[in-house]
């Protein structure tokens, strides 16, 4: 198959309407109806989420901290970076700098920005901020009511294996993993 010559302006759609069907305290669901590049009329079904913020925390000693949680889509534990849903014009930093501590105890002296996910572009706008936490003090862990948490230690080069070896599934969590890995020169 040859490469297809086209511009990105080829490929927009036109919305025409759109309409908000459900309102929820995570995320809102709105249907849009547009008109593809090719001039017929569909419709989009949208979930609009403020976005999150993700942060592997990794100490001097090159451990990483996880939290293993259940979530109730997938009916199973799951390994996942620290994370959590950014509030309404909340920075992301603030947001990353709150779950890490919320969620593992730690407070991390260094927070540095690796980039950004978007794990399902095809129907929902969350956007995902990345980040690594070092240098870190421990304290105590206070999760959200309703969220049971057990913090997971484990060395980042072990956290790689699993990732590579599709033990761990969180989108977010393998991005930061490999971001890490490559940072640390693993």
């Amino acid at each position: 198959m040859g490469k297809i010559n086209c511009t990105d302006d080829m490929l927009f759609e036109k919305t025409i309407s759109s309409e908000t069907v459900f309102e929820g305290k995570v995320f809102d669901v709105e249907i849009k109806k547009i008109i593809t590049p090719e001039g017929r009329e569909s419709t989009r079904e949208i979930v609009k989420h403020h976005g999150g913020a993700c942060i592997l925390p990794v100490d001097a000693e090159g451990n990483c901290y996880l939290v293993k949680q259940f979530r109730s889509p997938f009916e199973k534990v799951m390994l996942e970076a620290p994370a959590g849903k950014i509030e309404e014009g909340e920075d992301p930093l603030y947001c990353a700098s709150r779950e890490i501590t919320e969620e593992t105890g730690f407070v991390a002296g260094k927070i540095e920005k690796v980039g950004a996910v978007t794990a399902t572009p095809g129907y929902c706008s969350e956007v995902i901020t990345l980040f690594i936490g070092t240098e870190l003090d421990s304290g105590d862990a206070n999760p959200d009511q309703n969220e049971y948490i057990a913090t997971v230690k484990m060395p980042l080069k072990e956290a790689v294996r699993m990732a590579d070896a599709g033990e761990i599934e969180d989108s977010k969590t393998l991005v930061l993993i490999y971001k890490a890995a490559r940072r640390l020169g693993l």
